[in-house]
């Protein structure tokens, strides 16, 4: 276990104390970050290159009457202006293509696209834009999702049968049917006895819990570039996935995927919103249309308006509990708001990633769960840090609070009581083999002192105290790679890979992973990012999948060299690591929050936290604590202050002074807390923990502020539902 920056013991499969794990890392890039070397998007440049405007729609639902770029087309500076009608039928998307490059018949969401100008500068083209005369037919629109359900509502795609779902590596997939028109996609799970397990309750609690709309935040905006070099597009992108972009455009703009080369450099931040792109399909055309490079830059309003952001949800849950405090059967109906178009989620389901994980980390015999993503007149929602499970684990938490309470037991007990041990079952109906949330639950017990009592205010004091507690769980990645590593002559590694660094130090994790297996220092391993001409294929970043899968596949090409030794071959020799990781696992933590609450106002201030998290071996321990004490701060920004604000379609947080994100005076002191030895399935027993630490972050602060006198059903939980609460009985939504 490791304790804040001392190790109380080694991390598994340690070698010595001088083993390369055990040292800090230096991270492969962060030379050429700190000085500015280091080349994003925005950077990169071509000979006459051209600047891109779009023409987005004021209405959030209007039908397209008539497109008129005649007066664009004659702007001083203007080399091509594109309506929808010239790019039809092309839909971009990363599962389901449904999201037109440019609408041609109807507008979904206010900033949905109709025209794009390219011109000789920036202000040529957006001078151009505004000469785009667009002639619209209002049509009603829906901002509540579950309204979108009701019979009768406007059904927002009547074109659905056309969409096209992108083939991934010659697979063939039909988009799952819906039941309701409006539906992006939906599901229901079942197993056990459910009207058993109710029946034989001795109580059964439901609750209601509402979520926003959040953005992810990323510093760097969205950029690209295209060019044509004969029968070749290449493409500059922010998209951390290289070769699904490549897929999906493949698809979109019916070309063989091979003359597609994708480029990614360095990316500015992430947090699962660089898996879409949005300009780069359009600037294909415009490329073709000009012969010459086009390049789009997003500005940051651009993107609280019209990128993909986590979904909003309302969720509903049911939960029967018998005499000795366990659960018995659980049921819930989560209803996400997926926006105008459901291109920005990559899975089958067409649904944020855990849309179904209601009940995380607690054994649960019986259990129903229906999940639907719904169409609405809202910007697109996509994946954000942990897609789904901020929104399951705030309501799910908090709902397990209120019954501990209720029924008069300890919160941690209660967990305790509950949580899912070897050999029992999930809320997935899967059974666990193993199980560390039992020893996470006991260690969060003693490094936060929960025992003891809390300090209590004075009976004469505005102020409560408060004592909130949350468990969370999170996959281990799955998915496949390969990279090839070269045995130099001189003793050092270079290793090729199509995998992006997106800021979670995936190059730095591979470095150190082949230099521990070959006896290196680090410095005598490169790493090498391909574009997608050169590069083996990648899934890219995402699904906690990196240090897992690409670790692995480094781990195999080191072991190769090493076999190669021993055979007798001499340098340079040259290998392919490939690593296939689909092993069923999860990561579990906990947080224990204390807050102080100013009964007069409803401001709090969180004054103690603790977070334990079973992160199996370090293999980057700066990273590692990076990656949990971000994972923290993000989720305290959903918790506490982050809300996009959408007024009658309308963004109205539409920048950063606007939409508030933390700042470090608004992040307190993390302690925190590793396990270390209990072994994963990546390289040396290494888990995942890029997006292990955000989700459960949210329930904890609303339980202490619960603890300290005001119970708050929605996200955020501001001073004002809270002053609500306290002085009106209810919060307001």
């Amino acid at each position: 276990m490791i304790e804040g920056d001392a190790a109380t013991s080694a991390p598994a499969g340690a070698r010595t104390s001088t083993d390369v794990f055990a040292t800090p890392e230096r991270r492969v890039e962060g030379h050429g970050k700190v000085t500015g070397a280091a080349d994003f998007a925005a950077d990169i440049k071509r000979d006459g290159m051209l600047h891109v405007a779009f023409v987005g729609s004021p209405y959030p639902h209007a039908l397209v009457r008539r497109v008129d770029v005649s007066g664009a087309r004659t702007a001083p500076g203007v080399r091509a202006v594109l309506a929808g009608a010239d790019v039809r039928p092309a839909r971009f998307g990363r599962r389901l293509q449904d999201w037109p490059v440019l609408a041609w018949d109807r507008v979904r969401f206010i900033g949905d696209r109709v025209a794009a100008v390219a011109a000789d500068t920036l202000e040529h083209a957006e001078a151009a834009a505004a000469l785009v005369d667009v002639e619209y037919e209002e049509q009603p629109a829906i901002f509540d999702a579950e309204a979108a359900l009701a019979d009768g509502a406007p059904v927002l795609h009547p074109d659905a049968a056309d969409y096209a779902v992108v083939a991934r590596r010659g697979e063939q997939v039909k988009r799952s049917p819906v039941p309701h028109p409006n539906l992006q996609g939906h599901e229901v799970h079942e197993h056990g006895d459910v009207a058993g397990g109710f029946a034989k309750a001795a109580r059964i609690f439901e609750h209601t819990f509402r979520v926003p709309p959040v953005h992810q935040a990323y510093i760097e905006p969205r950029a690209a570039l295209v060019w044509i070099e004969g029968d070749v597009t290449h493409v500059v992108s922010t998209n951390k996935a290289p070769f699904s972009l490549r897929e999906q455009m493949a698809q979109t703009l019916d070309l063989p995927a091979e003359s597609i080369v994708v480029h990614t450099p360095h990316v500015g931040g992430d947090f699962g919103g660089k898996g879409l792109s949005l300009d780069e399909h359009a600037l294909v055309f415009l490329a073709r249309a000009t012969k010459q490079p086009v390049r789009s830059l997003l500005r940051y309003a651009d993107e609280l308006q019209i990128s993909n952001t986590r979904h909003g949800a309302v969720i509903h849950l049911r939960t029967g509990i018998d005499r000795d405090g366990r659960i018995t059967a659980h049921e819930s109906r989560v209803i996400f708001d997926g926006g105008a178009y459901a291109a920005g989620k990559p899975v089958n389901s067409l649904m944020p990633g855990d849309a179904m994980l209601t009940l995380a980390g607690y054994h649960v015999p019986a259990a129903r769960v229906e999940a639907s993503a719904v169409y609405t007149n809202h910007l697109p929602a996509g994946h954000d840090r942990a897609p789904g499970q901020p929104q399951n684990s705030f309501a799910a938490e908090s709902h397990i609070d209120l019954i501990a309470r209720e029924l008069g037991i300890d919160p941690l007990d209660f967990r305790e009581r509950n949580a899912i041990r070897a050999g029992q079952i999930d809320i997935h109906g899967d059974q666990w083999h193993a199980s560390e949330v039992p020893r996470v639950l006991a260690t969060l017990r003693r490094e936060a002192k929960w025992d003891a009592p809390l300090a209590s205010s004075h009976p004469s004091s505005a102020q409560g105290r408060g004592r909130g507690v949350a468990l969370g769980v999170r996959h281990v990645g799955r998915g496949k790679t390969s990279m090839e590593l070269t045995l130099g002559p001189d003793g050092s590694v270079e290793v090729k890979t199509g995998a992006p660094d997106q800021g979670g130090g995936a190059h730095t994790m591979i470095q150190r992973v082949v230099a521990r297996e070959l006896d290196l220092g680090p410095e005598r391993v490169r790493i090498e990012q391909l574009d997608t001409a050169t590069s083996p294929v990648d899934p890219g970043v995402g699904g906690s999948r990196v240090t897992p899968v690409h670790g692995n596949a480094a781990l195999d090409g080191a072991r190769k060299i090493k076999a190669a030794l021993a055979e007798g071959r001499a340098a340079p020799i040259t290998v392919t690591g490939t690593a296939e990781q689909q092993q069923h696992m999860y990561g579990a933590y906990a947080y224990a929050i204390e807050v102080e609450l100013d009964r007069e106002t409803g401001a709090f201030k969180i004054t103690d936290a603790t977070l334990v998290a079973d992160v199996g071996t370090v293999i980057n321990p700066v990273a590692v604590r990076g990656q949990l004490e971000g994972g923290f701060a993000f989720g305290l920004g959903q918790a506490a202050m982050e809300e996009l604000v959408i007024d009658d379609g309308r963004v109205v947080t539409a920048n950063l002074g606007d939409y508030k994100i933390p700042t470090i005076g608004d992040v307190p002191k993390l302690r925190l807390v590793l396990i270390t030895d209990a072994p994963g399935p990546g390289p040396f027993g290494a888990k995942s923990v890029g997006e292990l630490a955000n989700a459960a972050i949210t329930g904890a602060v609303a339980n202490a502020v619960a603890n300290a006198g005001a119970r708050v059903y929605s996200l955020p939980i501001t001073a004002e539902k809270v002053f609500a609460e306290l002085h009106q009985g209810h919060s307001p939504a």
